[in-house]
């Protein structure tokens, strides 16, 4: 009888859980095909009064059996946990989307605020993000707290949906006072890329409140790393920061121990298999050494560290009393550099907190140090030669464009000696351009001539997102609504810009975005770049690059988000701002 009674207590918690308000199914490995195999779960859902979770996990739902739940779930008004992770398995990939649609819908129809969504290992790709995309832009997640959508082979396409959807979330929960404040992100092992990673750097600068991101194994370089440095610094309460297994190099490791010396909650830096390198664990050592005042775990291991870096982490980590590990293992100490650090870390008393080196690579040898250089140069060189090529065609044209000018002076000369004796004119003064981009006016720009366009994108460095948009602001300075002339002079001379600078494979529209933010004073820089003072017409040049083909679509709600703050900076173009946010809200319409 007592055997009796602990099997059915045991169902019942496999069942209903343990947490208040909780309904569990969790790992029970159930076929759930149709109307008729949810008949239980449905009457279940429909007979909990209040509540407030639902475990789906280790089940695999076809559409049917998703649409009989979710019509259940319409009346849950106090819902607010979806732990559907791994619910899919055997399922056509075209299913899940609709199976999504009616959940997600559901929860809208019920009038739920949820807290938790959890769609980890489900393989639904970027067909299955579209179709949580309305649910995220909902007012059921204008409360969300915990997004957890890890192995779902997202892909670039993916990412990019999610960070608009989460950007819209919170320009409309803004709207309504209460700011969506999403503190935990999970989206390891799903293809990212840069470009997936620089779309949701935006959402996580945009929110500011993240104290978990974990997204390792997203096929993440540089480029897309230091987007995300950029990003974590403005989330000031960040806890774990886990990017494991992503390609930091040099350049995304330095970008990163930048960003980290803004933060002072870290507790987790998992950074293990990032290829950061010595120069970058060097940079990371400092930043440790300086700040990161309650870090407990440092994970730096496979990384092609060398025992030079690797002491100076161990020595970085002295002075934290809260340190409970450290770990270098598999990078390239040596049989030597292994005892230095062991040796360093005991004597520093704080040897336990080692984890193991028995992966080491050893040391390496000399030509593994012009490899890596080697490797960096090739990155550089790759990214020059990208700009290059568009750079060697205008070459050619203004080569030939110079040689035409030279046979027609020389044959208005020759007819000038013909007519008259006297000494003849001289040449006109060529246009300086670099003289109207250090102190623009309308009569400067007019006096470039028809080829001002041309000129004036030659003279921008492009590779440079900061200068790209400083460029911008001088030549936008001068934009006169009611002079037509001036007015399409700047905005011919800003669409040849910009146009150039979107369509270059390594300029980061993102950075461009953010710098353009910065010198607009809408938020602060890190290096103390100093804000410009905002000209009506530079809101009006931008109103009209938005519209722009070249102009990225994921920009435009960033821009809106922050068009829409109470700033200082902007108080002197009330009516331009007004415009430029019209403008921006129907474009995000219109998407």
């Amino acid at each position: 009888m007592a055997t009796d009674i602990v099997a059915q207590l045991a169902d019942s918690l496999a069942k209903t859980g343990v947490e208040e308000g909780e309904l569990s199914y969790k790992g029970q490995g159930r076929k759930l095909d149709n109307a008729q195999s949810v008949e239980e779960i449905v009457k279940e859902i429909e007979g909990f009064q209040g509540l407030q979770a639902l475990r789906l996990e280790g089940n695999t739902i076809g559409v049917e059996a998703a649409q009989a739940i979710a019509k259940a779930l319409e009346t849950k008004s106090q819902f607010k946990c979806c732990y559907w992770s791994d619910m899919f398995t055997g399922r056509l990939r075209s299913e899940i989307p609709l199976a999504l649609n009616s959940l997600g819908d559901a929860v809208m129809t019920a009038g739920a605020r949820l807290s938790i969504l959890d769609l980890s290992d489900n393989a639904f790709g970027p067909d299955g993000v579209k179709a949580i995309e309305r649910l995220l832009k909902s007012t059921s997640c204008h409360t969300l707290q915990e997004l957890k959508l890890n192995n779902c082979g997202m892909g670039i396409g993916g990412g990019k949906i999610l960070a608009a959807a989460l950007i819209e979330c919170h320009k409309k929960s803004s709207a309504l006072g209460a700011p969506l404040r999403l503190k935990v992100f999970i989206a390891g092992r799903n293809r990212l890329e840069n470009d997936g990673a620089r779309a949701l750097a935006q959402a996580f600068q945009l929110m500011g409140s993240l104290e978990e991101i974990h997204m390792p194994q997203n096929g993440i370089n540089h480029p897309g790393v230091t987007a995300l440095a950029t990003a974590v610094q403005h989330n000031a309460g960040l806890r774990v920061l886990n990017l494991n297994d992503n390609t930091f190099t040099k350049k995304g490791a330095i970008a990163m121990a930048q960003a980290l010396k803004h933060l002072r909650s870290v507790q987790v830096i998992n950074f293990g298999d990032c290829l950061v390198r010595s120069e970058g664990a060097i940079a990371i050592a400092e930043t440790v050494s300086e700040g990161l005042p309650i870090l407990k775990e440092l994970n730096l291991s496979f990384g092609e560290i060398t025992e030079e870096a690797a002491l100076a982490v161990a020595h970085a980590v002295k002075s934290k009393t809260h340190l409970e590990k450290l770990d270098l293992n598999g990078n390239s100490l040596g049989d030597e550099g292994c005892e230095a650090l062991k040796e360093a870390m005991d004597s520093m008393k704080i040897g336990d907190l080692l984890g193991s080196l028995s992966d080491d690579e050893g040391e390496p040898e000399e030509d593994d140090d012009d490899d890596d250089d080697d490797e960096d140069d090739e990155e550089e060189e790759e990214e020059e030669e990208e700009e290059g090529e568009v750079t060697d065609e205008e070459e050619g044209v203004e080569e030939d464009e110079e040689d035409q000018e030279e046979e027609e002076e020389e044959e208005e000369e020759e007819e000038s000696t013909e007519e008259k004796v006297s000494t003849p004119a001289s040449a006109p003064r060529p246009p300086d351009v670099s003289s109207f981009l250090s102190f623009p006016s309308p009569d400067k720009l007019l006096k470039l001539g028809a080829k001002r366009a041309l000129l004036i994108e030659e003279q921008v460095d492009i590779s440079d997102a900061m200068k790209t948009a400083e460029a911008f602001l001088k030549i936008a300075s001068v934009y006169k609504e009611e002079n037509e002339e001036v007015k399409t002079a700047v905005l011919d001379s800003v669409d040849a810009v910009l146009r150039k600078a979107f369509s270059t494979p390594s300029f980061q529209g993102y950075d461009f975005v953010s710098s353009l933010l910065v010198l607009l004073g809408l938020i602060k820089s890190e290096d103390k770049v100093k804000p410009v003072r905002v000209v009506p017409g530079q809101l009006r040049a931008l109103e009209h690059v938005v519209h722009q083909d070249y102009f990225p679509q994921e920009s435009v709600a960033v821009l809106e988000a922050f068009m829409s703050r109470n700033s200082k900076a902007l108080e002197t173009c009330d009516g331009a701002r007004s415009s430029l946010q019209s403008t921006l809200q129907r474009l995000q319409c219109e998407s």
